[in-house]
């Protein structure tokens, strides 16, 4: 760490501008930044456009290029609420900003500029561009996409829907090779199949789909297929006819092999210790065998000379056989190496068949992927950069003409993290601003700001020294057009205190360390210069050494195998308590440490980290949990999806017994046990019997009746937002799981709504997607926002920071890669598979080395990331096994640079209080490095004046809503205040015959009055005798003699009349209840007026006075609309059982007990 570099005023307040910001800001030149962590480049980035767009560039011509759609939210927003203060801004106050910002003093134009900024950047079409490289690349296709190949309406795939494709057409090729249609691809899976095992085979098929864009790319750029399988044999070295069984045939040969000096040396062996005559004895049986006969053995043969590694053996023979030949040293270590060379050959031919058995299901695979887009015009996220950069590399000049007449300023942010197609784009744009005329009209420039220290996504195909050869590559060009060059680095971290970012220097001193982060020696600069600091290394968790336990002793006595993960986890949860409980200060804001404050790192979402949750949850801290979200991980998910699954399969007893003792219905464990214990059938059917006793089973039935009912006809999203909403589902969830429990339930929603709009909106089959494929969910937990510990992943992390950072997992390293091995050394790149590590020849070994050197430079790129996220306290802990950590693990790197540098501390992970678990405890030696509180804390500044500059709330935000008008306007369709009873269950005890048989009685009493009555009984014959309703005749006669016995009913026959009306709608206001409904008979007379309706599936009651409320309501409701338009006639009202049929009068002193 270095001291201040020069700076100079800027504005009143103590307000410092860098030099080196001010230069990267300046609006007339290109500028290439490296800017550490902390150095404050997303402010340099909106000063740059704030400066471009005060120097009177018009906000459309100019593209910033973000990294993510929050870090391009967050510079949009930065930049419009800067320019809206300035619209509003007295002349003195615009003034200070204006020199803050540029270090000139403004003129009257200037000022009034910066005041018309504001809505000049709202008006402009599009406004300013900034965006993800991928949305500006979407959009550059949607102006040319018949120039790009594209239909013009064509979409583009989210990551689920493209997974969902490619699943589709690995099946495919699956069923296709295993039917024999493809012979070539049938040999392919043969041969892939016969290294790997299932599960294996599962993550090679992952792994070529999440590879597909660089494998076709391979493919195209060798011209195909085959030539791609070429030019692996030519690296391999092996011929396209060379075959293992001929290679091994050829090393029997006795033309090859040494027939006399080995049977010489056979004799020898044989006469000396026993190691010689095990040699003598593998050799001499495969001499005497035929050469044909020889192969089966070669192996077996081959270990006389070789280890079981593959080795030469470091004793080919002993004193003994050497004394009877002295020659024998020589024979022997000339057919050893004889075999390692024809394992080596046979090594390469194995690859080689491998690779070209990749290759073949590549190639099927993503064709079928292609054909799929293709045909529904879809692309996905690799398309849009690589169909961009075909446009703008290969299409009529008359586009890269219309592009740059459109942009004039090009920013790119985290430039280290873009890969060579995304610099393609970038450069075919950027380069018109160097070419011809437009070099020498008007400043045109090339802003790029990035890390390479941080350059931490090679798995999207970032790679660190593209931002170095992009630099020289710009800096050529603008240099050339005779344009200003600057190349700025920004070393002072606004960040974090001196302590942290002397830990940091100290760690990244060391050669070795630092080797694939930085080529220079790597110093920070402290612009927090005495604000408390301070970095601890705890000492790490193993495992303990413990006695064997008492195989007879009682569970009671017995202690835990509590796991290192566990025992951190516990740790560091107590170690947060004790803060918050104990109101422990946070120095640089003068107050206790929040929740919010403190941000938990790990490398992989591991048991650590659902430990971690749980021990902080355990002792009430508010915690975010996860940044990414596997949405049927989290409990409240699972409750709604086995309640779909219940809709579905109602004779699931474990998922109903589990819905049952969930947070909806809420039994205990004896009320489950009562309705399971000793039934008779299914848990369904128990608990419908006990309903008829039993309140409390009778509202668990009635529920999920309801539900069920629901299935058949009701989209995802509806049916569960009916669940979580009017049957309050959600508030039940949360009173179990907390409010923490909204998020998953929200995305949940999100979830189903997504699903119906590419998907027929059927509930089951949203439940089998969700059940196919994992549903992760992307949480932002930028900042802390809702004063809850983060717990996040370093790649999370990126672009983050907190007051309060820990590092739970430095211990693990990442494990080397068994996959696709790539050649990038030619003009085009050549990939190897070998499917074992025993497979690997020299070409791969050497690629899995040079794989294995950038993992290892990456993952020390990745403790750059997380140590400098911490801005005041750094952590540093880690668990392992009792093996040792591997010298380059995070916390080793750690402690070599701490050591001599820090204090060591005894550390005790229990120290200052009494914990509930003092067998997790751990005690050991740690190091600290510190640095005190000198300064007024600047935290305190900063925030008291972010809360400042937060107005109050009005008012009205916690009053509660008022209430909506009755009636509602428009007026809308009533909705019965409860829920309607039950109806009869499809999947009853007679396998449905009632309900079908009430299906049957409801459509003939509501088609046959239509119909002339002498052709009534030959219609009804004709319906109920169709195949499909699968009855036999005296059923027919029984369901026709029932339902005649209605229509000709002397006293209720005229219902189904020719004077009567079938499904008369009917609206009216009562008071101020709104009623809309239907009426499913209505007869009109001259002195009564008759309603009748159609209760289907639903069990008749006795007597009327058991008719449901909701009915009752319901036909009082039409009573008194009718009333009111018939005012003297008498209404009466009727009910239709169809089981039966029966007819069921309504009583009107029953239903004036009901009226609205």
């Amino acid at each position: 760490m270095t001291e201040t570099p020069d700076t100079v005023p800027a504005g009143p307040g103590g307000i410092v501008q860098y030099r080196h910001q001010t230069i990267a800001a300046t609006p007339t030149a290109s500028v290439w930044v490296s800017a550490s962590a902390g150095s404050g480049k997303t402010k340099v980035l909106a000063d740059r456009v704030l400066r471009l767009l005060l120097s009177g560039t018009d906000a459309g011509k100019i593209l910033c290029l973000t990294f993510t759609r929050a870090a391009a939210a967050e510079m949009q927003n930065r930049i419009r609420r800067l320019l809206g203060e300035w619209a509003v801004m007295d002349d003195a106050a615009l003034t200070a900003a204006i020199v803050a910002l540029t270090g000139a003093a403004p003129d009257d134009a200037v000022r009034a500029l910066a005041r018309r900024l504001f809505a000049e950047v709202l008006d402009a079409p599009g406004g300013l561009k900034i965006q993800t490289i991928h949305a500006f690349c979407e959009s550059l296709l949607g102006r040319f996409p018949v120039e790009a190949g594209l239909a013009p309406h064509f979409e583009v795939m989210d990551e689920r829907t493209a997974a969902e494709v490619l699943e589709a057409a690995r099946d495919d090729i699956l069923i296709g090779a295993r039917d024999g249609a493809d012979e070539d691809l049938s040999g392919a899976l043969d041969t892939v199949t016969g290294w790997v095992h299932e599960d294996e085979f599962a993550g090679l098929m992952m792994q070529i789909a999440s590879s597909r864009g660089r494998l076709r790319r391979l493919i195209e750029a060798h011209g195909g297929a085959a030539r791609a399988t070429e030019a692996a044999r030519v690296l391999l070295d092996v011929a396209a006819d060379e075959t293992v069984d001929a290679l091994i045939a050829m090393a029997c040969d006795d033309g090859v092999v040494d027939l006399l000096g080995l049977r010489e040396a056979v004799t020898a062996l044989s006469a000396g210790g026993k190691q010689d005559k095990e040699k003598a004895g593998r050799i001499a049986p495969w001499l005497a065998a035929p050469a044909e006969d020889r192969a089966a053995a070669f192996d077996d043969y081959a270990l006389a000379f070789l280890t079981g590694t593959g080795t030469i053996r470091a004793s080919l023979a002993s004193k003994a056989a050497c004394a009877a030949m002295p020659e024998i040293l020589d024979v022997m270590a000339c057919e050893a190496d004889r075999i390692l060379a024809v394992f080596e050959k046979r090594r390469a031919i194995l690859t080689a068949e491998a690779t070209a058995a990749i290759v073949a299901i590549a190639t099927a695979l993503i064709d079928r992927y292609e054909d799929h887009k293709r045909r529904n015009a879809l692309l996905d996220y690799d398309d849009l950069i690589l169909r961009a950069r075909a446009l703008v590399e290969r299409a009529a000049p008359w586009v890269l003409y219309k592009l740059d007449g459109g942009i004039d300023h090009v920013l790119i942010d985290e430039a280290q993290d873009s890969n060579a197609d995304q610099w393609a784009v970038v450069r075919a744009i950027a380069d018109e601003f160097h070419a011809g005329e437009g070099a020498q009209e008007r400043v045109r420039t090339v802003f790029a700001v990035g890390d390479e220290k941080q350059s931490i996504f090679s798995f999207q195909g970032a790679a660190p020294h593209e931002f170095a050869t992009m630099s020289n590559y710009f800096e050529e060009r603008t240099k050339a057009a005779g344009q200003e060059w600057h190349r700025v680095p920004l070393d002072v971290s606004f960040r974090s205190a001196s302590a942290v970012l002397q830990s940091v220097d100290a760690v990244f001193a060391d050669d070795d360390v630092r080797s694939g982060v930085a080529a220079a020696t790597i110093r920070h600069t402290a612009h927090r210069r005495g604000q408390a600091g301070l970095v601890e290394l705890w000492p790490p968790v193993v495992p303990e050494d413990r006695e064997d336990a008492d195989p007879w002793a009682s569970p009671d006595t017995l202690r835990n195998d509590e796991t290192p993960a566990l025992r951190l986890a516990h740790a560091i949860a107590g170690r947060i308590h004790r803060w918050l409980r104990e109101d422990e200060r946070l120095a640089s804001a003068d107050r206790p440490i929040r929740p919010g404050d403190i941000m938990v790192l790990v490398r992989r979402r591991t048991d650590l980290v659902d430990n971690l949750i749980r021990e902080l949850k355990n002792r009430g801290v508010d915690v975010a949990g996860l940044d990414r979200m596997v949405l049927t991980d989290q409990l409240a998910v699972q409750d709604l999806i086995a309640l779909g699954t219940f809709a579905l399969m109602p004779q699931d007893d474990l998922n109903l017994a589990a819905i049952l003792k969930g947070p909806l219905i809420g039994f205990d464990e004896a009320q489950l046990f009562d309705i399971c214990h000793g039934r008779e059938g299914s848990v369904w059917a128990s608990l419908r019997r006990r309903a008829r006793r039993d309140p409390a089973c009778s509202a668990a039935y009635r529920t999920l009746s309801d539900i069920m009912n629901r299935a058949d006809m009701t989209p995802p999203y509806e049916f569960f937002a009916h669940i979580l909403g009017p049957m309050t589902g959600r508030a039940h969830l949360l009173s179990r799981l907390r409010d923490e429990a909204n998020d998953p339930i929200d995305e949940f929603l999100a979830l189903a709504l997504g699903y119906e709009q590419s998907h027929p909106p059927s509930l089951q089959g949203f439940l089998r997607w969700l059940e196919e494929g994992e549903a992760q969910i992307k949480r932002d937990l930028d900042q802390g926002v809702r004063d809850e510990v983060r717990i996040m992943t370093v790649h999370g992390a990126k672009g983050l920071q907190a007051p309060i950072v820990f590092l739970a997992d430095t211990m693990q390293t990442p494990q080397p890669g068994s996959g696709l091995l790539w050649d990038e050394t030619g003009t085009r790149e050549i990939m190897l598979w070998p499917p074992r590590s025993h497979v690997q020849e020299r070409q791969a070994k050497r690629l899995s080395a040079v794989d294995k050197e950038r993992q290892e430079e990456e993952y020390r790129r990745l403790l750059y990331v997380a140590m400098t996220r911490a801005e005041d306290r750094l952590y540093i802990a880690g668990y392992g096994t009792r093996r040792a950590a591997p010298e380059g693990a995070w916390r080793n790197l750690i402690e070599r640079g701490l050591d001599g540098f820090a204090e060591p501390f005894a550390f005790d992970s229990h120290a200052g209080g009494i914990e509930d678990k003092p067998d997790l405890a751990w005690t050991g030696d740690g190091l600290r490095l510190e640095n005190p509180q000198t300064s007024a804390p600047d935290r305190k500044r900063d925030e008291n004046a972010l809360a400042e500059a937060i107005p109050d709330l009005p008012g009205w935000v916690d009053m509660p809503a008022p209430a909506e008008p009755e009636p509602p306007r428009p007026l809308a369709p009533s909705r019965p205040a409860m829920p309607d009873p039950a109806p009869r269950s499809p999947l009853g005890e007679d396998s449905g015959a009632a309900f079908q048989r009430g299906l049957l009685v409801h459509r003939l009493l509501q088609t046959l009055p239509d119909i002339d009555p002498g052709a009534r009984e030959r219609a009804a014959r004709a319906f109920l005798t169709r195949p499909v309703h699968d009855l036999d005749g005296d059923m027919v006669d029984a369901l026709m003699s029932e339902t005649f016995a209605v229509l000709d009913h002397p006293e209720f026959g005229a219902l189904f009349g020719p004077d009567s009306r079938a499904e008369a709608p009917v609206a009216g206001v009562i008071g101020t209840t709104a009623i809309s409904g239907r009426i499913d008979r209505l007869v009109i007379g001259p002195d009564r007026v008759r309603v009748l309706d159609f209760k289907t599936n639903r069990p008749p009651p006795a007597a009327p006075e058991d008719v449901s409320p909701v009915y009752l309501r319901q036909m009082a409701a039409y009573r008194a609309l009718l009333a009111e338009i018939y005012e003297n006639r008498a209404i009466e009202c009727i009910l239709l059982w169809t089981d039966g049929p029966r007819l069921m009068p309504l009583d009107a002193k029953l239903l004036d007990n009901y009226a609205p």
